[in-house]
């Protein structure tokens, strides 16, 4: 991962702008797709979530950096908002790992609103799931 996909504050100063990622040959019976973004370095004893986008469309198979299809919800990540929230790991500590995974979903929208938590979301992904794939990055400072 670069800076343009580092947070921009907590003494972090990137460009905060969520990564392009694309896939494709979904499970058949796909109605939606989620991504989620965690580190499950982060200093707090529960991992930290950085993107939680949920209800993505089934006919989507890529998002371009900083965009999120129209009709797909975000969800409260661990920094409070509901937008992509970049690497930020304590400057001098290990690389972390920030895991990025899509999710096939059996459903179109999952029944979460945007005030979720990570966890809940988390929940409900694996309550819906019909297979995921991971992309694992790295950061430090």
């Amino acid at each position: 991962m670069g800076s343009k996909q580092e947070f921009n504050s907590f003494g972090c100063t990137g460009q905060n702008v969520s990564p392009q990622l694309s896939w494709q040959n979904a499970p058949i019976g796909t109605k939606s797709f989620a991504i989620t973004v965690y580190d499950p370095d982060a200093p707090t004893g529960s991992g930290w979530w950085h993107w939680l986008v949920v209800n993505i469309p089934a006919s989507v198979n890529q998002l371009a950096s900083g965009q999120v299809p129209v009709g797909s919800l975000q969800t409260r990540t661990d920094y409070g908002g509901n937008v992509y929230g970049g690497a930020c790991p304590p400057a001098g500590d290990k690389p972390h790992r920030y895991i990025h995974t899509v999710w096939a979903l059996d459903v179109e929208q999952l029944p979460v609103d945007a005030n979720a938590s990570g966890a809940l979301v988390g929940f409900m992904l694996n309550q819906h799931a019909l297979g995921k794939a991971r992309l694992t990055t790295f950061f430090s400072r």
